[in-house]
């Protein structure tokens, strides 16, 4: 994730090059999408608007518009309405079908009831998580893996990461983002940051999550048991993102 990797250069480009583009008067709305085969290969957030000034990362300033980019150079857009924004990074490329193919997971969040979890295909948005519930309120993506060993695609996000510090794992089942297990007191971002640490790392034969404990003393992985549920082992203190990093990169 572009966030996790270069985490001082998003602290510095994230609120000027959004701001440059408001100013600059940018104005994107919705494509018809064209018809043409391809499979998606980039996607990148467009549209800077200051309509909802929640500011849990960093500035007043969210994105109205997904733009996508297909393997056989189509582009396709899909812009939230008016009480909506992507209240997020960068939109993340992730196998969630397990059809080999990669869709798009994205933060939208309303005006009026939080955010929510969202899968785009090429399509258009494929299915969402339940919107939290109130305005001002946020949840910070993890990653997707198989977690549990069963060949099917979790997706982990922690919700309210200032607040509940609530790690979930969901699964689309019959057409819905159907939740498989909980953990309670972790978290991946702190109020303000443009960016999100921790992630998913692959160092022992299995998908481990990598998070901080709510308090930020302590760095944990997190995993799927023999007793099917999650989890943790204590992977030392948390002096700083980097310390993260270096689990992330499998280093000890």
């Amino acid at each position: 994730m572009r966030d996790r990797a270069r985490p001082v250069m998003l602290r510095a480009w994230r609120p000027m090059a959004r701001r440059a583009l408001l100013a600059a008067g940018l104005c994107l709305t919705a494509l018809s999408p064209v018809q043409a085969e391809g499979r998606i290969t980039a996607a990148t957030y467009e549209g800077p608007t200051d309509r909802y000034d929640h500011g849990v990362l960093g500035d007043k300033l969210e994105w109205t518009t997904l733009r996508l980019t297909l393997e056989d150079g189509t582009v396709r857009r899909f812009t939230l309405p008016e009480d909506m924004v992507f209240e997020d990074l960068s939109p993340r490329l992730a196998d969630v079908t397990g059809d080999g193919v990669a869709e798009v997971i994205a933060v939208e969040t309303s005006l009026r009831l939080g955010a929510r979890l969202a899968v785009y295909t090429a399509e258009g948005r494929l299915v969402t998580t339940d919107h939290i519930g109130q305005r001002n309120r946020w949840l910070a993506p993890v990653g997707a893996a198989d977690f549990d060993g069963d060949g099917r695609i979790e997706i982990a996000f922690v919700d309210r990461p200032h607040l509940l510090q609530m790690l979930r794992l969901v699964r689309l089942e019959a057409g819905e983002l159907r939740e498989v297990a909980t953990l309670r007191g972790v978290t991946n971002h702190r109020l303000g940051w443009d960016y999100i640490v921790g992630g998913v790392r692959h160092c022992a034969g299995r998908p481990e999550i990598i998070l901080s404990t709510g308090d930020w003393l302590a760095n944990l992985s997190v995993f799927w048991s023999r007793d099917q549920r999650l989890d943790t082992r204590a992977e030392g203190r948390f002096t700083g993102p980097e310390s993260l990093e270096k689990l992330i990169r499998c280093e000890t």
